[in-house]
C-alpha cells in the first residue's frame, strides 16, 4: 500500500508540473486548492490504472514501430496514455485532466512526465516494490 501512494503521488507531481509548463495540458474543476489537489489525485490513480491495463498491450501491439523507430514510439505511447486519462475524466466527471490537441501537447506533456518520473525515481532512496 505505501508503494502505492508513494508512486501515485509522484504520478500526480508529474502530472502537476506538465499542466504548469505544457501549454495546453491542464486540470479541470475544484474551487479551492484542496478540490484541486484531490482532483490531481484522482487523475493520477486513473492515469496508473490506464498505464497498468491499456499501454502493455498497445506495448506488445506496437512492437515492430519500437524496432523501426527505435524505441521512439514510447512517447508517442505515453502521449495516447494522457489522451486516453482524459478522456476518461472528460466524459464521466467533466473535470480532470485535460489536453487540447494530442500532436503538441500530448507529446510534449508525456516527455515532461516521464523526465520528471524519472527524476523522482532517481531521488528515492530505495526502489519502491
Amino acid at each position: 500500500m505505501r508503494a502505492f501512494l508513494i508512486r501515485t503521488a509522484c504520478t500526480g507531481f508529474s502530472l502537476w508540473i506538465a499542466a504548469l509548463i505544457v501549454p495546453g495540458i491542464d486540470f479541470v474543476g475544484g474551487d479551492n486548492n484542496w478540490e484541486k489537489l484531490g482532483i490531481v489525485i484522482v487523475v493520477a490513480v486513473i492515469f496508473g490504472l490506464v498505464n497498468a491495463i491499456i499501454k502493455p498491450i498497445v506495448q506488445l501491439i506496437s512492437i515492430p514501430f519500437y524496432i523501426l523507430t527505435l524505441g521512439l514510439i514510447h512517447i508517442v505511447i505515453n502521449a495516447f496514455m494522457l489522451e486516453i486519462t482524459a478522456w476518461i475524466t472528460r466524459n464521466t466527471t467533466h473535470w480532470g485532466l485535460e489536453v487540447d490537441e494530442f500532436w503538441w501537447s500530448a507529446i510534449f506533456g508525456a516527455i515532461v512526465v516521464s523526465v520528471v518520473g524519472w527524476g523522482l525515481a532517481l531521488l528515492m532512496k530505495e526502489p519502491i516494490d
